[in-house]
């Protein structure tokens, strides 16, 4: 069974503590040797956001495909009320974006931002910055 690595960031403005709380556990359901990185408070990144959010950074290995992770992350995204309009209202309930997958770096941008960097070195991840980009 081939395994992949994955690097996944959590974030919520609203409830965060309490949604970042119920996804991990969804995430530990998928994904029992997941790990996670201690939960941070930002504020939010460009404008028209309410902050603060609550962020999370989390490393897994699965045997299934990109698609397959990416439709089980919208999935826990969705079973915590997350609707398409609530970003145009400033709103993010709760967003699971899979930054990297395997050696493919997919959210470039994201690597930068200072609390995914702590997180990976809290997780002692090193990603790939070589490779394709885009899934």
């Amino acid at each position: 069974m081939n395994l992949h690595t994955c690097l996944l960031c959590l974030g919520s403005n609203l409830d965060g503590a309490t949604r970042l709380s119920a996804a991990r556990k969804a995430l530990l359901s998928y994904f029992p040797g997941i790990r996670f990185s201690q939960e941070m408070v930002t504020e939010a990144i460009g404008t028209g956001f309410l902050s603060p959010f609550h962020n999370q950074v989390a490393r897994l290995t699965t045997p299934l495909p990109a698609e397959e992770v990416r439709a089980i992350l919208k999935g826990i995204e969705q079973t915590q009320g997350r609707l398409p309009e609530d970003k145009a209202n400033g709103i993010v309930k709760l967003d699971i974006d899979l930054l990297v997958y395997d050696e493919v770096v997919l959210k470039p941008k994201d690597l930068e931002r200072e609390f995914v960097i702590r997180g990976m070195e809290e997780l002692a991840y090193n990603p790939p910055y070589e490779g394709g980009r885009g899934m």
